[in-house]
């Protein structure tokens, strides 16, 4: 029988498979209670673990599966001649890696070419972003455009009710509200909701990750007792389009010369005190690569592209009191019309500070406000919104509101 986790009005299912390869492990699928009996998913197969053990539980558990795997890039022969590492979840051999785990569990497995699809929705918002002095967030536009955006379009082909990813997070409709919700999952050294805030409630009510009440841990565990060959594959932790993480010659490679012109790095007070290779280069809360600019550590703290300036200054002065933010996404609550509390995450590995939410005049846009200074708020960036373990909504940084002289404080 299902295990029914219930509070604040809303559930998720735990169904725990009693028909495991091992007595000593019970796993245990975060089934959203959005999630009908009986249903076929569209399963996104990365070549990955997490993906792999997602269809793999799914189809043990009765779930009829279709695994996807998307190619999003295409090497090109001087990529080839070069021997550019990519680390990619769309390369022929993850596209190998995944099939075999179909295969091994008899469900359909197709490949889906989405090369166009990728460049327009992330890698040339990645490229423009980076030229405009932003520091952008592909993983964002590709988990909302690509993997539930696409993939949930493609379903309906496949005759699909859902797609399962192996994200960790947990989608569950909240019974008071009648909204889908987005929940932290259970390992939060790998919660993945910060990348997938930008989700519409009919995105959410179609969306499942059973990996979310699951340990990281448990997953490789149990991926070796179903003998899956991606069952010691290392995670990947690098933009998977940018060979080596070196995003400076993917930028070199990728943008028309002289898009990109040297400038001068100024203090906050207008002194000059070095020469920039180009506004793209830098983002802020940077130390490393600036050199010696002066006798103390200096922090990249704005960037200026229409004046091409790259503003830098002590540790002290990369401190923000608060942000400007737009193109927002509201999640567990509809879009609110008064000021409320809550927690910012400003990055990935930001643990969440405490602020307030303010409406501004202009539709859409918010205000920040944090209870304590926050430390490289960088325009580009996403912000993501919760209550406790719920994603209220989120959005896009415009612009950080630095901490003025006299409140300057630690974070």
């Amino acid at each position: 029988m299902p295990q029914i986790e219930a509070g604040a009005g809303a559930a998720v299912v735990l169904l725990t498979l009693m028909n495991s390869t091992t007595d000593n492990i019970a796993p245990v699928l975060a089934l959203g209670n959005h999630v009908q009996d009986g249903s076929r998913m569209l399963v996104a197969m990365s070549g990955g673990v997490d993906s792999a053990l997602t269809a793999v539980l799914l189809k043990h558990a009765g779930f009829e599966c279709v695994g996807v795997n998307m190619r999003t890039y295409h090497p090109s022969e001087d990529d080839r001649q070069s021997g550019r590492k990519f680390q990619t979840c769309c390369s022929p051999e993850d596209a190998g890696d995944a099939r075999s785990v179909a295969q091994l569990e008899e469900f359909p497995f197709y490949v889906l070419d989405l090369e166009k699809e990728f460049h327009d929705a992330v890698v040339n918002p990645f490229i423009q972003n980076y030229l405009r002095g932003l520091t952008p967030n592909p993983c964002v536009l590709c988990n909302n455009h690509l993997k539930l955006g696409v993939l949930l379009d493609k379903a309906r082909i496949y005759g699909c009710d859902y797609v399962a990813t192996g994200h960790y997070a947990r989608v569950i409709r909240n019974e008071i509200t009648g909204r889908m919700e987005l929940h932290r999952a259970t390992d939060r050294n790998k919660d993945q909701t910060y990348y997938l805030f930008g989700l519409s409630q009919d995105q959410l009510s179609r969306f499942v990750c059973p990996l979310g009440g699951m340990e990281k841990s448990h997953v490789r565990e149990l991926s070796r007792e179903y003998k899956l060959s991606v069952a010691e594959k290392p995670d990947s932790m690098e933009i998977c389009f940018v060979p080596g993480n070196n995003y400076r010659d993917f930028l070199n490679r990728r943008v028309e010369s002289g898009a990109i012109q040297s400038g001068d790095i100024v203090t906050s007070a207008g002194k000059v005190v070095g020469r920039h290779e180009g506004i793209a280069f830098y983002t802020v809360g940077q130390r490393k690569g600036l050199g010696a600019l002066g006798p103390a550590p200096l922090y990249v703290i704005d960037i200026l592209p229409e004046l091409n300036l790259v503003v830098v200054g002590p540790s002290s002065e990369t401190l923000s009191c608060g942000l400007e933010c737009d193109r927002m996404n509201w999640v567990a609550v509809d879009q609110p019309k008064r000021p409320l509390r809550a927690s910012a995450q400003i990055r990935y590995r930001h643990t969440p500070a405490p602020c307030a939410i303010i409406p501004s005049e202009e539709e859409g846009q918010f205000k920040i406000e944090f209870d304590e200074p926050q430390r490289s708020v960088a325009p580009g960036q996403a912000v993501v919104l919760y209550d406790g373990d719920s994603v209220l909504g989120g959005g896009w940084i415009v612009r950080r509101i630095p901490v003025v002289p006299h409140e300057e404080t630690a974070a």
